[in-house]
This record gives structure tokens, sequence and C-alpha cells, in this order.
């Protein structure tokens, strides 16, 4: 039988209504779906009658299926001429771990293709009124894993980015966070410099909050902010408060 297709696709930041038109017709025509922890019910239920749904998510410290498990069954399926679709959060190409399985694929002569997902900074950011980039502001952002491979904080250059970015995104980052704040701050990073966690983002169930570097652990606790969580920090988190003003003012004079 002749090889069939994987198609690694990026489901989005979260609202199922975000996936890209492409990659909802792929879901809705593959033979299987392996798909991660942060895509949603509702995708998965766009599968065609008779399609094999294997659930591959990894969870912080407990993974249903090594990447290495998880590779052998994409070639496996698509050996026997399937086609399958592999399913991510966000984009597979950002800490999605999409390079390597393409890699893998490659090297055992499977057919793949790459479908890009909005990832999750991009998503949260316009859900959560926070820009990335505003003139005047921020003209630069970065997009950096809190959390490094054996599980403690991430190895980037924080004296690097305390410095040299407008924007800092931080996935990965809440079970870590007192470190990551530390690291910013004892690289000069200003305590003062606007800051939000944003849980869940995209999704009926958005928490958003806002207040300064120094403050994160604190707000953290606060609020008890869990996973899945995005870290934000620079001075375009500002912008979400002038926003949030300007759509009050305009409801209070439609109702005035």
């Amino acid at each position: 039988m002749s090889r069939g297709l994987v198609s690694i696709i990026g489901a989005g930041p979260g609202d199922p209504e975000l996936i890209t038109v492409k990659a909802l017709k792929r879901i809705q025509s593959a033979d299987v779906i392996m798909y991660d922890r942060l895509v949603t019910d509702e995708l998965i239920a766009e599968a065609r009658d008779g399609a094999l749904r294997i659930y591959c998510g990894k969870a912080p410290g407990l993974h249903s299926m090594s990447q290495e498990m998880i590779g052998r069954m994409l070639a496996s399926h698509a050996a026997e001429g399937k086609h399958v679709v592999r399913l991510k959060g966000g984009d597979p190409f950002i800490f999605g771990r999409g390079g390597e399985e393409a890699l893998m694929l490659a090297e055992s002569g499977i057919p793949y293709e790459i479908i890009p997902g909005i990832t999750s900074a991009v998503g949260t950011s316009a859900s959560s009124l926070i820009p990335l980039t505003h003139r005047g502001v921020a003209s630069s952002f970065a997009c950096v894993t809190g959390t490094g491979s054996d599980g403690t904080v991430s190895s980037v250059r924080w004296d690097l980015l305390a410095h040299s970015v407008d924007t800092l995104v931080i996935y990965m980052g809440i079970s870590q966070l007192s470190q990551i704040q530390q690291e910013l701050l004892r690289h000069g990073k200003a305590g003062h410099t606007p800051a939000a966690l944003i849980e869940r983002g995209t999704t009926s169930e958005e928490r958003i909050v806002t207040g300064t570097l120094a403050e994160l652990q604190t707000l953290a606790d606060r609020h008890r902010i869990c996973n899945p969580a995005l870290i934000m920090v620079g001075e375009s988190v500002l912008i979400r408060e002038q926003l949030l003003q300007m759509q009050r003012a305009a409801s209070a004079s439609m109702t005035g």
C-alpha cells in the first residue's frame, strides 16, 4: 500500500473558531487524529465518523505518551496509507515540537505537511487587548519558554532579554515564575515594568491579571493562576487599560 500523509497542524490558542480553514478541512478528512492536551473537544468533534482519535497530550510532569512513541505511531499509520492529522495547540513550530516530528517523518520517508496555527502569544495578545508592538511604545517582542527540558527554569539569556526586547512573552513559565521574576530583576529590568498574567487566553475561561514585574508572584498566588497561562512583560501592557477606559466611557455615554 502506498504511503499516506501526515498533516502537522496548529489548532490555535484555545478558541476553536480561530482554527484556519485549511486545518479544519484536514481534520474533517483525516483517517487518524493524534491530538494534544490543549486541543478543544469542539475541534475533535469535527472529525468524520470512523476516524481514529488518539490522545497523546502532555501535562506538566505527566505524559500520556512519549515523544518517541508518538513518532512511531505517526509513521506506522501513515505507512498503512492513511491520512494522519497531528493536532497541536497553538503553532506546531513554536514550542510545539513540530520540527522534531517533521524530521522523524522525513528520515522515515513519510510524506508530511505543516499547517500553521495562531500561536498563543498572538492570540492572547489580541484577546487581552495587550499589543505585542505599538507605535512609540514597543517595536520588538520575543517569545521564550520559561521552563527548560529538565523541568527547571529555562536557560534563555535573561540578562539579554531584560534589556533588548520591548515586549517579552513567556510560555510555560508559571511553575518557574518566582525564578523568572528574580532573573529579570537581577539583570536590571525595572520592578515597575508593567506585566500581565493571562490564563486560558482566547477561551471563555480567560482570566487576565495585570500589575508590575515586581508584583507578579504575589498576583499569581492571590489569584491562583494556573497553567495554561502566559506571562507578558512590557510597557504595551498599559495599552489594555487605555482601551478598557475608552470602552467604559463609550458604554457610559450610550447608557447616559
